[in-house]
Formats: structure tokens, sequence, C-alpha cells
């Protein structure tokens, strides 16, 4: 069975204070007309859970102001993809392939081909706007490792 609930507040249920990012919270969930309700607790006004409390647990209050990761543009991303295709070293090539699978999720690369080279994998595609082809290595990078380099993709380009 899931459970909606929604997230972590910016206020404490009880003192009404806001709760500060960083800092530590409670927070609890609890029945209440036939719904599951979660109130969260800054650490100060944490008395324990309440008697009619269903499960509480311990957590950092999130910056709210950092909001989602920042779109990026397609148009930079292209331009910084096809400046990257001249540079020819393995981390280049691994943020390459990288921004490559964020332009083909924005649909502004499409995979025309694929090709075999011994054990290794070529992705061959090209640009919406008529742009390639482009030849990517497959590094084939579990997900978590992708996410991390789109994360600094992501730092590194909106502070340029």
């Amino acid at each position: 069975m899931d459970y909606k609930l929604r997230p972590i507040g910016k206020t404490c249920a009880s003192s009404g204070e806001p709760l500060e990012p960083g800092s530590v919270c409670y927070s609890v969930v609890i029945e209440r007309q036939g719904q599951f309700v979660r109130e969260d607790y800054s650490e100060k006004a944490w008395q324990g859970p309440p008697e009619n409390a269903l499960g509480f647990w311990q957590s950092i209050v999130p910056n709210f102001d950092k909001g989602k990761p920042k779109v990026l543009d397609s148009e930079a991303l292209m331009q910084y993809f096809e400046q990257l295709s001249e540079e020819g070293n393995e981390a280049a090539e691994k943020n390459r392939y990288v921004i490559a699978l964020m332009l083909l999720q924005k649909r502004r690369l499409i995979i025309e081909d694929s090709r075999q080279d011994g054990e290794e994998e070529f992705l061959i595609c090209s640009g919406k706007q008529g742009e390639g082809p482009f030849e990517i290595k497959n590094f084939a990078l579990p997900e978590g490792e992708v996410k991390e380099l789109q994360d600094q993709l992501r730092a590194s380009l909106s502070a340029a």
C-alpha cells in the first residue's frame, strides 16, 4: 500500500516558528479523520512523538530556496557538446556521453545508428537542426554516476 504524505513543512507544528534549513527536524505521521497526516517539529519544540503517532523520524531541514536542479538550455548544451567533440580525452568523452543522454532526453539529438569496435559500442547521433553526425562512445554508466555527472555539469554550466 502506498501512502501519500506531503513533503517537509516550512514551519514547526507546535510553535509555528520557521524550520531553519540545516537544522534538525522531527516528523511524525498521525491518523486524523481517516487520513494520514505529517507534522514536523523543530528540535527545540520536540517533546517526543504524540500518543497517537503511527511513526516518527528525525531529518535535516533542506534548503527550500535551492529548489529543483536548474534546467539547462538545449542550445547551450548542444554548443558545449560540439565543443567537447573536439577535445578527445577520456574525461571529456564521458561528459560528452552524459550531455548526449541529456540532449537525447530533450529530443535535441536523435540516434541514427550504432556500431561496434571490438568491445566498445558507439552511438551515431545527429542534431535536430542537421548537425552531425556525431559518434559517441557508449560508456553504459550506472544511473548513479550519470546523475552525479549531470549534477556537476549543471553546476558548472549554470555558474558560467
